[in-house]
């Protein structure tokens, strides 16, 4: 069993798909604190903070703790998470049609380990359609996920190739954490 220091439900998904025991207990790192453009250094900043919150709070005696946080660039541009629907369009529309890589960090830390991993998937998607945008736009989706987009959902269809992990792309390489469990 182990500690997930994350309120994503994607996150906790995806745990569960691997079958590994966890709970979830998110907290309050303000993201916007961070100030780098670099896309991996504000990813690595981003968990590292979301780790020292919840490492102060949560002690790896009782449970091993593991945070993750991803961030999604494309064309050399950090993509956040949308403030707004007319940001997440923008995001959305800048990925049509593009390569946009998903990069995501994680900390795992127990009484004998801790690992620090960032890892990146690369998507190159297909033409996306304007009234598939509006509806995904309307669902609200899109509010909430890094680059506004989600490639287990809305994406899916405009795959045109991938290269590495879609969990990585999901928000948390399992693949890399699973033999360290």
């Amino acid at each position: 069993m182990i500690r997930l220091g994350s309120n994503s439900p994607t996150r906790a998904l995806i745990l569960k798909n691997f079958g590994i025991d966890f709970i979830q207990s998110g907290g309050e790192f303000d993201e916007d604190s961070i100030t780098t453009t670099n896309p991996k250094s504000f990813c690595y900043e981003a968990t590292k903070g979301k780790f020292d919150e919840l490492y102060k709070k949560y002690t790896v005696k009782e449970l091993p703790l593991l945070v993750a946080d991803s961030v999604v660039t494309c064309d050399n541009k950090l993509l956040r998470k949308a403030k707004n629907l007319e940001d997440a369009r923008r995001m959305l529309n800048l990925q049509s049609q593009n390569s946009t890589t998903i990069i995501t960090c994680m900390i795992y830390k127990s009484l004998n380990l801790e690992l620090i991993d960032i890892s990146s998937t690369t998507y190159e998607f297909d033409k996306f359609d304007e009234k598939h945008i509006q509806e995904y736009i309307n669902s609200g989706e899109c509010m909430g996920k890094a680059g506004a987009i989600m490639v287990e959902g809305f994406c899916k269809p405009y795959i045109k190739s991938v290269k590495g992990y879609e969990s990585t792309a999901m928000g948390l390489c399992v693949e890399k954490l699973k033999p360290f469990l």
